[in-house]
């Protein structure tokens, strides 16, 4: 355990941050997830509604550095190209 004030207030920081990436990633994972859904379901309307959610939420996280901007550029990619499917 950390003795220095510092040190302490990181341990703070990190778990807070830690604890919003999960729950940003978790986030995408789930958009992913029904834009999956959608398309074994064969619903054109529905999996064009849930890719643009699942495309607004890696862009989020891709801007709150949760994901590298070329990581989120090539789920975003993939989706589309799913989509288009």
């Amino acid at each position: 355990m950390a003795n220095i004030k510092s040190a302490k207030k990181r341990t703070k920081v990190i778990a807070k941050k830690t604890a919003n990436n999960r729950i940003r990633k978790s986030i995408i994972k789930t958009a992913e997830r029904r834009f999956f859904e959608a398309i074994e379901a064969g619903d054109k309307e529905l999996a064009l509604e849930r890719f643009k959610v699942a495309e607004k939420a890696i862009d989020k996280a891709a801007s709150k550095n949760v994901l590298h901007k070329n990581a989120a550029a090539r789920k975003v990619s993939r989706l589309a190209k799913q989509l288009n499917a």
